[in-house]
């Protein structure tokens, strides 16, 4: 009767040791599905579809920063140019975000440049108002007289278009990158470089 007891609490103990080290596991790995696969973000993975892809992003804002470190204006300026970004505009039917594309520009180039170029913070000139006026009044302290904020030499743009179509037999879609730098004292368009893709496949992609 001991002996059957004893089995008994052995047996309950590792039942219970095993639905425990199953919980912990479940976190880890999904036995009805896919584990989940690292991949770089140059390179085209197992879920796609026709449309903006990672690999893209990488691509293009690597090809723009490279093109725009090789033009005069850039190469051998007396000083390095000033460049704000402007918002991308997007007309291919694929939501994103678009702000991927000019910060990736903007990263490469502040990376690869050695200072040949110098970005300004536009977006952040609210809180820089904020920080000069405080210099001002004297709340905190400033080193040397307040300085007023830089103009730009450059504008860096782009639009991103595309080209849809759709038949029983697939889906095709054409995506055209184009960027531009523009003088921004005179309007003129200094550097535009682009880069295009297309692809077709049986079945559409949600994209968010």
């Amino acid at each position: 009767m001991k002996t059957t007891l004893l089995r008994s609490a052995k047996t309950a103990s590792l039942a219970i040791a095993g639905l425990w080290l199953c919980g912990c596991a479940s976190g880890v790995k999904n036995p009805s599905g896919v584990p989940v696969t690292e991949l770089r973000p140059d390179e085209r993975g197992f879920v796609a579809g026709t449309g903006i892809e990672s690999q893209d992003v990488v691509r293009v804002a690597d090809r723009m920063a490279r093109s725009i470190l090789n033009i005069p204006q850039i190469a051998h300026a007396s000083r390095p140019p000033r460049i704000v970004l402007e918002p991308i505009v997007n007309e291919t039917r694929f939501p994103i975000n678009k702000g991927l594309f000019l910060t990736r520009i903007q990263t490469e180039l502040t990376a690869k440049s050695q200072g040949k170029v110098i970005f300004l913070a536009r977006d952040r000139m609210e809180a820089l108002k904020r920080e000069a006026e405080m210099k001002r009044r004297g709340e905190v302290q400033a080193e040397g007289p307040v300085a007023a904020f830089k103009g730009a030499d450059y504008f860096l743009t782009g639009k991103l278009l595309g080209l849809s179509s759709r038949t029983s037999s697939g889906i095709s879609d054409y995506v055209l990158y184009a960027f531009e730098l523009i003088d921004a004292r005179t309007s003129e368009i200094v550097w535009a470089d682009q880069y295009e893709v297309k692809r077709q496949g049986l079945e559409d992609a949600a994209y968010r």
